[in-house]
């Protein structure tokens, strides 16, 4: 078997090296890589990268088409696909010669929701009656749902209804512990339950499997790679913790180059950056209404939001989702009438939405918001915790896409742990807003401050994502970047856009397809090409999809619970295992249960074929296919890829 796979190996591992030698001859090399090929080196030891006895025909390790002498890959196939064909690369950007596509429910048929709705009434009566029988006859199994020595249960059976007689069956689905990277693959940790899921017990073994569920968009969240390399830096110099909030003694130099490099990739005045995206919302919306002030929401905003608004004290109110004539009427009812009681005006109105909504896939519309806030003067507050970075043709988001200027918004918040490999939020404006927010924000005071090496991934990543501009003259206060770093480009407003070299922390070291932006860019132009195939592959399946062709979010409606965990074990079961995950209530609707599906640039066109064959097996044993598009065989959907995709 090594005898059989020695020229393609032995081609990678050149590759690999040559890559290697041409970004710093002079530089410790990243340990290499070659254990992701090479069958013969089972006494490595990183235990993530030990193969498995059938790993050599496995295409989830080896790439099908290995790489030719001229072609350099410096990741494992593993984490990041071998693709060279630049048939399967497209440009993500809004066509506005095409109508914008507006949020459209398809219905399945009768028969389904019936179904469903059967299945979670039977849900309840078998429910509640396992509870009345078994606090009285089985009391041992309900003592935390009943009163004991004197305490009230902590938790009361309805509000644990769901947890235990909906989630607890197919628990088996969720918290699915892995190890290794979360890249194109990965290692999840075998176990099963001797008890229907109340116990999870670990064999000990691991299954490397296709990874369709991950936030990781532009694949950034590497083992191996300039972004390591820099990371493992950071901690060398300045620890594993900031030890201290923003306002205290956690702020250092990493802070401020991250917050001018977000700045400047936003085209803002000034940012701010938050340890935890989830923070980002809840803690930085009260700072900005507070009591005699009107915010209006999306119906489908984020819990995080929900929480922030609920926080700030300002007046509540909500229009359908993506529904710009349910926005325009609600704001002329608004500014009319008033406050409630006295019909003051309102102190501020502020509208807060989605740039990409995380349970939809949809896209806000974002032109129209546009048009309706230079009429009726309100605020605006995006969130781009999802569009961020996976969005537009410079990765700059919504406003990137629709190229909208960035200061048409008032508000800008996004995170790091979906296009950026990392963690953390944003939130960018106006400077004066910005350190108002510095002050008047829960996190600010109370929350610990980015890590070092977290918030050292956000600046690598970001910059290359922007491109590091050359210095012409370095000198001894700036980066040293000498030419077979740095090259540079033409036009001045492609060299605006780029991240000036004093923007980075002189010790950061970034390879030449890294600091040009051309890698960056080779990974935007993937994941679209990958967001549009396995969306538009699914509806000429037969699916009912939702969200945006060019969201890397794509909910695959499956509608009744008791197929979710079904459809969970029948794509980890197949031949190529696969991992994905399902949501349904009280995250949905009680009827819309769904498959989130999360493509991102690792994936080639090959793993995308792959998911969509399994869909459409798994799909017709579970009777899925209700939509009603123009149906195509799987193998014509395969063959007709691009054309799909382009057809968008």
């Amino acid at each position: 078997m090594t005898t059989a796979l020695s020229c393609p190996l032995a081609t990678i591992q050149q590759a690999e090296s040559r890559a290697r030698t041409q970004d710093n001859p002079h530089a410790v090399p990243t340990p290499e890589i070659s254990l992701s090929y090479s069958v013969s080196t089972p006494s490595s030891d990183s235990e993530d990268t030990v193969l498995n006895e059938d790993d050599e025909n496995n295409c989830l390790v080896n790439p099908h088409t290995p790489p030719t002498s001229e072609q350099v890959f410096v990741t494992p196939h593993t984490e990041f696909g071998h693709c060279a064909n630049e048939n399967y690369r497209c440009v993500s950007k809004h066509d506005y010669t095409k109508p914008f596509q507006e949020h459209t429910i398809e219905e399945p048929p009768y028969y389904i929701h019936f179904a469903t709705y059967i299945s979670f009434l039977i849900l309840h009566m078998l429910g509640h009656l396992r509870d009345f029988f078994g606090k009285r006859f089985a009391k041992s199994h309900f003592t935390h749902l009943m009163p004991h020595n004197g305490y009230a249960p902590l938790n009361s059976d309805f509000d644990s209804f769901f947890p235990r007689r909906l989630k607890r069956r197919m628990d088996d689905c969720y918290g699915q512990p892995i190890t290794g990277v979360p890249g194109r693959t990965v290692l999840i940790l075998d176990r099963y339950s001797p008890d229907y899921n109340h116990t999870q017990i670990y064999t000990g073994g691991k299954t490397r499997a296709l990874n369709i569920s991950s936030y990781n968009y532009l694949a950034f969240s590497q083992g191996c790679g300039s972004w390591a390399d820099a990371v493992a830096e950071s901690i060398r110099r300045y620890g594993v913790s900031s030890c201290g909030t923003r306002l205290d003694t956690g702020s250092n130099d990493l802070h401020a180059s991250a917050e001018a490099l977000i700045a400047h990739f936003l085209g803002t005045e000034d940012a701010l950056v938050c340890s935890m995206g989830f923070a980002t919302n809840s803690t930085f919306i009260p700072g900005l209404a507070g009591k005699g002030s009107l915010i209006i929401s999306d119906e489908l905003n984020h819990t995080s939001m929900r929480v922030g608004i609920r926080q700030s004290g300002a007046e509540v109110r909500i229009f359908k989702h993506n529904d710009m004539s349910s926005l325009e009427s609600l704001l002329r009812e608004v500014i009319s009438q008033g406050q409630p009681k006295t019909h003051r005006a309102w102190k501020k109105i502020l509208v807060i939405v989605e740039g990409l909504y995380s349970m939809e896939g949809t896209l806000v519309n974002l032109p129209r918001i546009v048009e309706l806030k230079q009429k009726y003067k309100f605020y605006l507050y995006i969130d781009e915790a999802h569009s961020i970075g996976s969005l537009g043709s410079r990765g700059r988001g919504v406003t990137d896409y629709f190229n909208v200027p960035s200061d048409s918004i008032d508000v800008l918040m996004g995170t790091f742990s979906k296009g950026f490999g990392a963690a953390g939020g944003y939130i960018a404006g106006e400077k004066s807003l910005i350190d108002a927010l510095r002050l008047r924000s829960h996190s600010g005071p109370y929350a610990e401050a980015i890590t070092p090496s977290v918030i050292t991934q956000v600046v690598v990543s970001m910059a290359s994502i922007m491109g590091v501009a050359p210095v012409p003259q370095p000198t001894k206060s700036t980066l040293f970047l000498d030419s077979s770093i740095v090259t540079s480009k033409e036009g001045e407003e492609e060299l605006a856009g780029m991240a000036p070299a004093s923007m980075l922390p002189p010790w950061m070291k970034i390879r030449p397809s890294l600091a040009d932006g051309s890698e960056a860019r080779m990974r935007m132009r993937r994941l679209a090409f990958n967001c549009r195939y396995l969306h538009m592959g699914l509806k000429k399946l037969g699916f009912i999809v939702y969200g945006h062709a060019s969201s890397p979010i794509v909910p695959l409606l499956i509608f009744n619970p008791g197929k979710l965990p079904m459809f969970v074990r029948m794509m980890r079961a197949r031949p190529v295992p696969i991992v994905v995950v399902v949501v349904t209530y009280p995250a949905t609707s009680f009827e819309t249960g769904r498959v989130r599906l999360c493509p991102s640039a690792s994936h080639t066109k090959g793993d995308i074929d792959i998911v969509l064959r399994a869909c459409d097996e798994v799909g017709g044993i579970l009777d899925m296919k209700h939509g009603s598009c123009e149906r195509w065989g799987i193998d014509q959907v395969c063959e007709r890829a691009v054309e799909l995709v382009h057809s968008v």
